[in-house]
């Protein structure tokens, strides 16, 4: 047992040594376990997309063919919000013939590694100890492997590499390091220099005879004015850039769109104060998932991460902590800044993005390191407490050992595969893949012209179509963001003709929008033929989430109202004669047939 522990906590940070190659390539392993069941789900199906990915990634379509998305509103928002550092890796992988759903699908097992890589070393800059590094690691390879930040393959997906490697670098006193993470990450997704900026400036201040004052250190001035420099030159062209889309939609009017509402699609306001400020996705000051009790043992992690202050007024019982290292003041500043602009964005929404932004991914990394490190302390506390004393025969106390050890082990491993086996919480949901079923219309839009613009805002499904067909729909509800003002007022306006549209009794009314936008073909779904709403879900009163989305337009009430009163929609009376394609619910409506068709 003895020999075994030594081997487990021998106390060293260098590369060379076989516990730590040993403890970093198990931490690598365990995270590439994750990215097989991604892969698994990425993979299951010819056509599989990444909810997210349906918004950032489907217009890099473009790299690979340009004459992709042709005047396409949606593709051009989204190809003009996106970091050019993000959009530079996907156009590299475009000219090495690498289409972009498909690296979307493998880019999160490489920053997976990435992360597990920094992670591990960051813990070991504060903690030496090659097995602190892999509870660690572990631990975050979890926490961010079941929640669909990374698997996106989004500019988001990036945020926990970079950050980490921010945070490793500046441990090491490695300024060109530190300045080259900086840069990378805010070419790709800029948000968490504000975070990084305050640590910067936190490195200023120092606890010197009894009380605070500032650093009489040069080489602290040289990392906080060159770092700061890189943020400012970074942040200063989004700064004082306009969008031609429109200024950022300001908090009074947020509180007037029913898009920011409960029900809305872009949801904000939420009247339960509980969680509105702790576990809303876009609010809330802790991750999301944490709420999914009992499917999620994070916030019991969390807990577990906050004794370590305690354990270190302790050090004859917990001796490992006499190793913890000056390093320590990352997690109590990096608590620190994030809770201050969490609270900032707060006060002046929406000018600092989203308030969670600031926390909720901090705590994660937060959360992985402080219990890593605090599992490995008690642990090494029970193991020496449990050791044989010199010629004794006792066995209850390593037992004792070894059933702290299994737990552990468990704790690591056992829940992923538990999350594997659960029907209820599982990959399949906490990825977000969406998997298309719809095969042959899928196949007959690839084969039309690349200039096609189709119809289909009362349909779920119409999310997928721009990125499993590579042609264009006019509106849908997954890009339909509200943030910029000028964009959703025109995606507004589309939606509500749509629906104005496809609910009318009059077919002139039809044959205008069709004119106006120059509609190739109408995709329609029968549960929505009559109504906006599904009759089905109206009956089981189940959630009906493109209803909901739905009532944010005008127009939507009315068009339920006339249905529920037997009105017959004027494109209800054509989808037989004019269909082109039909499979299970799904039907293609030819937009001329329907030009050429009589009122009568």
């Amino acid at each position: 047992m003895m020999h075994a522990y030594k081997y487990l906590t021998n106390l060293t940070a260098s590369k060379s040594q076989r516990q730590t190659i040993f403890w970093f390539s198990l931490s690598m392993t365990f995270n590439f376990m994750f990215a097989l069941v991604a892969f698994e789900e990425a993979f299951g199906s010819d056509y599989v997309i990444q909810d997210d990915a349906r918004q950032h990634v489907f217009w890099m379509w473009r790299f690979i063919d340009p004459q992709l998305y042709p005047n396409n509103l949606m593709a051009d928002y989204f190809q003009s919000v996106a970091q050019p550092g993000y959009a530079a890796i996907y156009r590299l992988a475009a000219f090495m013939g690498i289409e972009p759903i498909f690296l979307s699908k493998i880019l999160p097992s490489i920053l997976g590694l990435i992360t597990t890589a920094y992670c591990f070393g960051v813990v070991l800059e504060i903690l030496p100890v090659p097995v602190a590094g892999f509870v660690g690691s572990a631990l975050l390879s979890q926490s961010i492997w079941l929640k669909d930040d990374l698997v996106s393959g989004t500019a988001r997906s990036f945020l926990y590499p970079l950050v980490l490697a921010s945070f490793y670098y500046l441990l090491r006193r490695s300024l060109w390091g530190t300045l080259l993470s900086l840069l990378i990450l805010g070419l790709i997704y800029p948000l968490p220099l504000l975070i990084l900026a305050g640590i910067l400036v936190l490195q200023l201040v120092r606890w010197q005879n009894g009380k605070l004052g500032l650093s009489r250190q040069k080489n602290d001035y040289l990392f906080c004015g060159a770092g700061l420099l890189v943020i400012f030159i970074v942040l200063l062209p989004a700064a004082l850039g306009t969008s031609q889309y429109g200024p950022t939609v300001t908090l009074d009017q947020a509180k007037e769109m029913a898009e920011f509402s409960e029900q809305g699609r872009n949801f904000f306001f939420i009247s339960d104060p509980i969680k509105y400020w702790l576990y809303a996705g876009r609010s809330g000051f802790f991750p999301l998932e944490w709420s999914n009790l009992p499917y999620s043992y994070f916030p019991v992690l969390f807990a577990v991460g906050l004794l370590l202050p305690v354990l270190t007024r302790f050090p004859e019982r917990f001796p490992l902590v006499k190793q913890i290292t000056s390093n320590i003041w990352l997690l109590p500043q990096l608590a620190l800044v994030s809770t201050v602009l969490f609270l900032a964005a707060h006060a002046l929404l929406f000018k600092l993005y989203l308030p969670s932004r600031y926390t909720q991914y901090s705590i994660r990394i937060l959360m992985a390191i402080s219990a890593g490190i605090v599992l490995t302390v008690v642990w090494d506390a029970i193991v020496r407490a449990c050791a044989p004393k010199a010629n004794s025969r006792a066995t209850a106390k390593p037992l004792i050992a070894l059933a702290c050890t299994l737990v552990l082990g468990m704790t690591l491993f056992g829940y992923p595969i538990a999350i594997r086996q659960n029907e209820d919480y599982n990959f399949q949901r906490i990825f977000s893949y969406r998997k298309g079923e719809y095969p042959k219309v899928y196949r007959f839009f690839k084969k039309q012209p690349k200039d096609i613009l189709i119809a289909g805002t009362v349909i779920d499904e119409a999310s997928k179509i721009m990125s499993l067909t590579r042609r264009s729909m006019l509106v849908t509800r997954e890009n339909s963001i509200a943030y910029h003002t000028k964009y959703y007022k025109e995606i507004s306006q589309r939606a509500t003709d749509t629906i104005e549209a496809q609910y009318s009794p009059d077919l002139e009314t039809v044959k205008d929008f069709i004119q106006k936008y120059e509609i190739d073909f109408w995709l329609l779904d029968r549960d929505y033929l009559l109504s906006p709403r599904s009759a089905e879900k109206r009956q089981k009163k189940s959630f009906d989430r493109t209803y909901n989305w739905l009532m944010q337009f005008p127009g939507t009430a009315d068009a339920q109202e006339r249905a529920e009163q037997g009105t017959i929609p004027a494109l209800a009376n054509l989808v037989d004669r004019c269909s082109v394609l039909e499979q299970r619910k799904l039907m293609v409506v030819d937009a001329n047939c329907i030009l050429e068709a009589s009122p009568e």
